[in-house]
């Protein structure tokens, strides 16, 4: 039983190797400001909203894009409504949105709808019609001044920008405010710190631009897999794309609040991510050793060991005890062992979040009371992520939509203090 001691440790050490720079990054963090980035010529841009059943909060979403201090006539709203049986595409229409309607059971997905829409806009009016191209979810609500922000760091020459992902629904509740400090710590924890870096960041499901450069280059929008996003950002950086990130360019998003749901959505991330080790695996770890290593260093570990890690400890562990018990040994020792993984494990998340709570508190929307009482439960919803990614290893799993049905606009969202 003392082997397994001994196994509990090593796993912990290779984690800690493995991960070490990225409490680099939150240290690097606590010593970034947002800077200006002064002004730079306006240019024109669509804007990409894939929608499924959204009537609840498209309305709020294309209004806050209609409320942006930047010019009117270089923003055009295109919404691809898919599969829908609501009245999205009669509301976004009404709205000014350009719709098409999408109707496919078979190839179902965010990256299908992308593409689809994509192409429709290609065959009328021709991607050069454009400089880039932003992507929202149809549940999100932009700060006024997002779309100049971004245009700024655009500007500076990335061919790709994601922004801060903040959160309307934090307060709702522990499942709500675990995903909005996690969307939080990677924005300013970690594509923060990787842009002082000069490394490339990552593109978190929305909130993101790219050129047309970018998406001639891909030969349309390809990626199809669970985490369509992550596919994104890990083609372009094995292809020596660096990704920005605007810390000034603010964007709101709706969180799950069942467990249910949540299961689902994590379970398709966690099937995403194998899926995109699967397929990019063997490039990423090549790139390590060319010119965008530590990027592709950086995205190795953010899409695998973890999970690997905690499965072949999860199983060695019930393993012995299983063994142990069977033949009537004392299993104290690994008992004490697994207690004490859980319980480090417990309290390093709770420094995570803790110095997001602390460093972002004034942009967290819910009372003092519900940030506090949130941090404590941070760790445990994070690690509710362990029987999702074992069951991920296994399980076959399918797109299923999330049901959007916070409707807030952006000053209701800000009155949460």
């Amino acid at each position: 039983m003392e082997t397994i001691k001994t196994i509990n440790y090593i796993l912990s050490v290779i984690f800690l190797v493995c991960y070490s720079y990225q409490f680099v990054y939150i240290f690097i963090s606590l010593f970034l400001k947002r800077k200006s980035l002064g002004i730079y010529e306006e240019k024109k841009y669509a804007v990409l909203i894939c929608a499924r059943n959204e009537e609840n909060v498209i309305g709020q979403l294309i209004s806050s894009i209609h409320n942006q201090d930047y010019s009117k006539k270089l923003i055009d709203i295109y919404v691809a409504a898919d599969n829908c049986t609501d009245d999205t595409a009669k509301i976004a229409r009404q709205l000014g949105a350009i719709v098409y309607e999408r109707r496919n059971t078979e190839k179902v997905g965010k990256g299908y709808a992308l593409n689809f829409l994509l192409c429709n806009i290609d065959s009328k009016y021709g991607i050069e019609e454009y400089a880039g191209f932003f992507v929202f979810d149809a549940d999100n609500l932009l700060d006024e001044s997002y779309i100049s922000e971004m245009n700024k760091v655009f500007s500076k020459g990335f061919n790709i920008v994601t922004s801060y992902r903040n959160s309307k629904n934090y307060d709702t509740n522990w499942i709500s405010a675990g995903y909005s400090l996690w969307f939080l710590r990677e924005a300013c924890s970690l594509n923060h710190p990787r842009m002082a870096a000069k490394s490339s960041c990552a593109v978190s499901g929305t909130g993101f631009m790219f050129s047309k450069e970018v998406i001639r280059k891909c030969g349309g929008w390809n990626f199809y897999l669970l985490t369509e996003d992550i596919e994104f950002t890990v083609y372009n950086i094995i292809n020596n794309e660096k990704i920005g990130y605007c810390p000034t360019a603010i964007l709101y998003d709706e969180q799950p609040v069942t467990f249910s749901q949540s299961w689902h959505q994590r379970m398709r991330w966690a099937k995403g991510y194998l899926q995109v080790f699967s397929k990019y695996g063997l490039a990423m770890i090549k790139g390590i050793f060319k010119k965008t290593g530590f990027s592709c260093f950086d995205m190795c570990m953010s899409t695998m060991p973890a999970v690997f890690l905690t499965a072949f400890g999860i199983i060695i562990n019930t393993s012995a005890i299983f063994v142990g018990v069977l033949n009537g040994t004392d299993v104290t020792v690994v008992l004490g062992s697994m207690v004490e993984t859980f319980f480090n494990m417990y309290l390093m998340l709770f420094a995570i979040g803790f110095i997001t709570t602390v460093t972002q508190w004034k942009m967290i929307h819910a009372n003092s009371f519900k940030k506090i009482l949130y941090l404590f439960t941070f760790p445990i919803f994070m690690m509710t992520y362990i029987p999702i990614s074992l069951t991920a290893i296994f399980k076959k799993v399918n797109w299923k939509p999330i049901k959007h049905t916070h409707c807030a606009t952006l000053a209701q969202v800000r009155m949460k203090k």
